[in-house]
């Protein structure tokens, strides 16, 4: 099973038992304590084994440090993976990609082994803007000015903040089974509320939310083989990693939701690909196709046949998707 609680609705149980929860408690006040800086070098695992030609490094941003693979060569493209994942969510693809481009798989700050910055004055620090200037950094840091941006879940979010800063920077944005953060907030349905319960509950002040995810983890642990699924649970059961993902949707409900009204009437000016699975509960309960293209003056798309995890799910497909939208 995979260790993913994403844009997904989950029905993982919660383990209540108290010792365990007096040590998530602690957990996540030690990490609290050290301001969420947990050495992130020091828990780095190499995941370039499922990654072949691929190189890892560690990018300093002005306010983060990203965690990146890196392959391939030619015209680049910038992978973002979703909450809680990692770059690790793109094995499937970004290989068969680097065969025709260079592809950056980078880590969103707080999570994988990017560093975990503290949230800051109304959770700014995970707010989409600064982790949209992050990847910038990153695409700066290997020499690249402009570039294609393929997003999923978060990850999806953080690009569509890109093209808004940054629109000089995107060359071409895809985003995987979202549309826009401000439409979800601002039309709330009880079928929203149903499908992505998560969304508001990971809302609630630390350490609620936190301590009941730190709980989910250890009733998980049991059920970890395979390989891919160690290392989904080693960066997604860190307490500095859940608390920062916590973090990342109190931003997309509070600092993003500002940023996001300000800029209504700014539209994504590259060509923008929509895509999103047919299994998902996003394309049956909006339009996805008509919400994006609102806020796209260039904007395709269709469903795909797999489920939220698309680069999981129907990875050819997907591959084949980006290979003739980025050419």
């Amino acid at each position: 099973m995979r260790d993913r609680t994403s844009d997904q609705p989950t029905d993982e149980p919660i383990d209540h038992d108290r010792r365990t929860q007096m040590k998530n408690v602690a957990a996540l006040a030690v990490t609290a304590a050290l301001g969420g800086a947990a050495d992130a070098q020091d828990q780095t695992a190499a995941t370039t084994p499922f990654f072949p030609g691929f190189s890892q490094s560690k990018v300093q941003t002005s306010g983060a440090t990203i965690n990146v693979l890196k392959g391939g060569s030619g015209p680049p493209v910038l992978l973002l993976h979703g909450a809680p994942q990692s770059h690790l969510c793109w094995r499937l693809v970004a290989p068969e990609l680097a065969k025709r481009y260079t592809v950056i798989a980078a880590d969103l700050r707080g999570y994988g082994d990017s560093s975990t910055p503290d949230g800051g004055e109304n959770h700014s620090n995970y707010s989409k803007r600064a982790m949209a200037l992050d990847q910038v950094e990153v695409m700066k840091h290997f020499g690249f000015n402009r570039f294609a941006v393929i997003g999923h879940d978060r990850g999806g979010r953080v690009a569509h903040r890109m093209t808004l800063d940054h629109p000089d920077a995107v060359l071409k944005l895809a985003v995987l089974d979202i549309v826009p953060t401000y439409y979800l907030y601002t039309h709330v349905t009880i079928e929203f509320v149903q499908a992505y319960f998560h969304w508001f509950n990971y809302l609630r002040a630390a350490p609620g939310p936190e301590n009941e995810l730190l709980a989910q983890a250890e009733a998980r642990r049991p059920r970890v083989i395979s390989d891919v699924d160690k290392e989904y649970f080693r960066s997604t059961s860190r307490p500095e990693n859940i608390h920062s993902m916590c973090e990342d949707y109190r931003a997309g409900a509070s600092i993003d939701l500002q940023h996001d009204a300000a800029d209504l009437d700014k539209k994504i000016k590259c060509p923008l690909l929509v895509l999103w699975g047919e299994r998902s509960p996003m394309g049956k309960i909006y339009d996805v196709l008509k919400i994006w293209r609102e806020r796209g003056t260039q904007v395709a798309g269709r469903s795909l046949a797999g489920g939220h995890f698309l680069a999981e799910d129907v990875p050819e497909e997907l591959t084949k998707e980006i290979i003739a939208f980025v050419k």
